[in-house]
């Protein structure tokens, strides 16, 4: 038994269907999609991080007015603390939950940073005081 041959519209669709497939968009540089996903994941990784990077300097830079302390400071992240922060942004963005908890504890050690630095100068002030 024979097989039909297909009709000018089946053709016409099938070809436009095989054409679409194959076109590529100016944002896409592959015709997989999986590679366009690597493709814009490793771009914005890379350029996620350069800007981290970038406002990590001027932060630093600003806290200490001093290069070589704010230097002391970047250089001086530890493995630990380097996944504690990794660890923190993933808590952060996953739900609205963790982001609370992130946010909470970042308050809780801007508080306790003020306190402590409070403290000090008031130690600081009682010397003064007593050695005149």
């Amino acid at each position: 038994m024979k097989k039909p041959k297909p009709d000018r519209f089946t053709r016409t669709l099938a070809k436009s269907e095989v054409e679409e497939e194959t076109r590529t968009s100016l944002l896409a540089p592959s015709p997989n999609p999986a590679t366009n996903l690597l493709i814009a994941d490793i771009v914005v990784r890379g350029a996620a991080s350069l800007f981290r990077q970038k406002i990590e300097r001027r932060v630093a830079k600003a806290s200490y007015r001093d290069d070589d302390e704010a230097e002391k400071l970047l250089d001086g992240k530890t493995l630990i603390t380097t996944l504690g922060l990794y660890g923190a942004s993933k808590l952060a963005t996953r739900s609205p939950l963790g982001l609370g908890i992130v946010a909470t504890g970042l308050v809780a050690k801007t508080l306790y940073d003020r306190g402590k630095a409070r403290q000090r100068r008031k130690r600081e002030r009682r010397k003064l005081l007593t050695r005149d």
